[in-house]
């Protein structure tokens, strides 16, 4: 715990995954198959497949039950649809740019990483078979295995006990405003992520120590 002279020495990181470390969305895939009309291709993934969507997969609901639904309520976008799955490794982009450095110089230097993602149970193992720095965590809590998902306070509380984690030592990173704060509500330190840049100055006397 503080001693109340400022933060507790952190000991240990917690990495939001899609945003952070890995540069992942449904526009990768479903560009290439709408010729160019951006009007379409925004009503499919705000209409036909939207967030809020995904987001229950992420939540757990598993994924032939999700396109099942999307289905009944869009038949006639049903092929469409069905790439949602039959294509998603297309979603992933690759690393985001300077943050696979960033934790490849934490793991360097001895420091406990674990990883904490919104994603659904059903298509994980895509992103494990693709980037091997996923290795590097100790443990990663899937949001779709548990059923919870950020910024829910549950789902940190869950990953302190799955993590064995002193909140107040831990620094969460997430891109999303909303899982920070709700972090911050548990204990965690955290940080806003909006580049590797800057995540580098933040950890800036940690990395030179």
């Amino acid at each position: 715990m503080s001693s109340g002279h400022g933060p507790a020495p952190i000991d240990a990181f917690l990495f939001d995954l899609g945003g952070v470390l890995i540069d992942w969305s449904p526009r990768y895939l479903f560009a290439r198959h709408f010729g160019g009309d951006d009007a379409a291709l925004d009503h499919f993934l705000t209409e036909v497949c939207p967030p809020e969507w995904n987001v229950t997969m992420d939540a757990g609901k598993p994924a032939h039950v999700g396109l099942a639904e999307r289905v009944a309520a869009h038949p006639e976008h049903e092929g469409m649809i069905r790439r949602w799955f039959d294509e998603w490794p297309a979603m992933l982009n690759g690393p985001v740019p300077g943050s696979v450095e960033v934790l490849r110089e934490l793991r360097d230097r001895g420091h406990r990483l674990y990883a904490l993602t919104n994603w659904s149970a059903d298509t994980f193992h895509h992103a494990l078979e693709r980037f091997e720095f996923l290795g590097w965590f100790e443990d990663i809590v899937v949001s779709g295995r548990i059923r919870m998902v950020k910024p829910d306070p549950a789902i940190f509380r869950h990953a302190i006990g799955q993590c064995r984690l002193d909140a107040t030592r831990t620094l969460f990173i997430d891109d999303s405003a909303k899982n920070t704060a709700a972090a911050a509500g548990v204990g965690f330190q955290v940080h806003h992520f909006t580049g590797a840049d800057k995540l580098r100055a933040h950890l800036a006397p940690l990395l030179a120590a």
